[in-house]
């Protein structure tokens, strides 16, 4: 396959000529971090992304035991990778025996980024250094990660079975997050995103896997119709009732908590392992990167419900409900 170069997100990237042709083809505008954003199947991709989105589609093959954790951004990804993979493997990796000082180096949680622990489909095995990875000999169920709109799952994802856990968070709290995030990874040289511009953009759907509604949408909608295959849950849930919602979505992956283990604690030690103040805290999450350059610190700000009252004006907060209920509300979806 001829090869081309090209440059996004401070990053030597080789592009398929396929994919290539096909930026040629597609809407753009400038992007939050990345020089530009690419309009694919009605949701905005960098340039990066796109390669890795378009390797997934035509190769990743799902399993009908597999897990799928799907997020709009910055709407608690990490999280929940931690939760659901410290619940999957609580047999061979304790969680209360993680919070020892005589064990402390035991669990993958403690030395290893949740987001290398459960890896993203389309940002990172299918993307990096251009592969088609053979995913055939990973545990079974395998867990995995996206941020793929549901109309860009691989046809096999939707037709096998496998188990969606689709998370989304308060728009106002996602925007913001995401600003923040952004202006994290921005070069120093290009200065800080206006809050302004951004949010422009954002409303207009002109953001990382945007527009924002529409994804929530998707999954929504899906999830009413295949409840024992999709999850849908709300960050604000997961903060305000966490006991209750690791159960649900535990039994929703097939592997329950026992009433034993409930009884023993079992519950909140997987809470309080996967915890931000825990999690942040730790070496590997405060000096370490992934693969593709971003600061582990980077996925810990604050991890809390309501941050928009810092930032957000009123007419902001005015005009983001007004696209939210105009979106949503006529589908019975509050956020």
């Amino acid at each position: 396959m001829m090869m081309v170069k090209d440059f996004d997100h401070d990053n030597q990237l080789e592009l398929s000529q396929e994919c290539k042709d096909l930026i040629a083809t597609l809407p753009a505008e400038s992007g939050w971090v990345a020089t530009r954003l690419h309009q694919y199947q009605g949701f905005w991709h960098t340039t990066r992304q796109l390669q890795g989105v378009l390797a997934c589609q035509a190769h990743f093959q799902a399993q009908d035991s597999d897990i799928l954790l799907i997020t709009t951004p910055k709407s608690g990804t990490t999280w929940l990778k931690a939760l659901t993979f410290a619940v999957l493997n609580r047999n061979t990796h304790n969680p209360k025996l993680a919070q020892a000082q005589a064990q402390a180096q035991d669990h993958p949680l403690l030395t290893t980024n949740p987001h290398v622990l459960v890896p993203f489909l389309e940002l990172d095995l299918y993307l990096r250094k251009n592969k088609n990875p053979d995913l055939t000999s990973l545990p079974s169920p395998r867990l995995l990660a996206s941020h793929l709109p549901y109309v860009s799952l691989p046809e096999s994802a939707k037709k096998l079975g496998c188990k969606i856990v689709y998370l989304c968070r308060n728009p106002r709290d996602a925007f913001v997050s995401m600003w923040h995030f952004t202006n994290r990874l921005r070069p120093e040289s290009r200065g800080r995103n206006s809050l302004e511009e951004t949010f422009d953009k954002f409303c207009r759907g002109v953001s990382l896997y945007g527009p924002f509604w529409e994804h929530v949408l998707g999954y929504y909608e899906e999830s009413k119709k295949r409840p024992e295959e999709i999850k849908f849950l709300r960050f604000e849930e997961m903060k305000e009732k966490p006991n209750e919602v690791l159960k649900d979505v535990a039994e929703f992956m097939g592997c329950g908590f026992s009433e034993e283990e409930e009884k023993s604690g079992v519950i909140g030690e997987i809470l309080k392992l996967c915890s931000f103040e825990n999690l942040s805290n730790l070496e590997v999450n405060k000096s370490g990167k992934l693969w593709s350059g971003e600061e582990n610190k980077a996925f810990f700000r604050r991890g809390e419900v309501g941050d928009w009252e810092n930032l957000l004006t009123p007419k902001m907060i005015q005009c983001l409900d007004a696209i939210t209920e105009e979106k949503l509300g006529k589908h019975g979806l509050k956020l």
